[in-house]
């Protein structure tokens, strides 16, 4: 019963929010939770982050497949400074996302904070959740920052 007043907490929030995405994902936990469909919950927090890249990657694609993005548009990209900066900004997030996994891997209770705060930045900064990887890539280097000003973890 726990489960369903946060869900119903988050589901308020999200309305408050005009967050459409944690509305949306809160009810239809709450629907599984109210069928008795929980033996379903195991599947979707193992494969629903990748079901979710999958579907963020295809629409990312989508310019590829219909013919939107050239061989020239592709081959201009690292003519420019801006093609530059999205490559190496790629680079970077792939290796944050890196950093991330190996933080779940050592912390997992960090997933707490890491859902909180992005609830936060959905909701409050009109943010986007890309998944728990890049927020805990971050997070691991905010601790690493903190670590080298300060000399220590907390």
């Amino acid at each position: 019963m726990n489960g369903n007043i946060i869900l119903l907490i988050l589901i308020i929030i999200g309305l408050i929010g005009r967050s459409p995405i944690i509305t949306t994902a809160a009810c239809i936990l709450l629907v599984f939770n109210l069928l008795s469909l929980q033996r379903f919950f195991p599947t979707i927090e193992r494969r629903g982050l990748e079901l979710g890249l999958l579907f963020l990657t295809m629409g990312v694609l989508v310019p590829f497949a219909s013919g939107k993005i050239t061989y020239k548009d592709i081959s201009s990209v690292v003519l420019t400074l801006p093609g530059i900066m999205a490559l190496a900004g790629g680079a970077i997030a792939a290796f944050m996302n890196g950093r991330g996994l190996e933080m779940l891997k050592l912390e997992p209770q960090i997933i707490v904070g890491l859902v909180i705060g992005s609830i936060f930045g959905i909701i409050f900064l009109r943010g986007i959740p890309v998944g728990p990887l890049m927020a805990a890539g971050l997070t691991a280097l905010l601790l690493k920052a903190f670590q080298f000003i300060f000399g220590k973890f907390l």
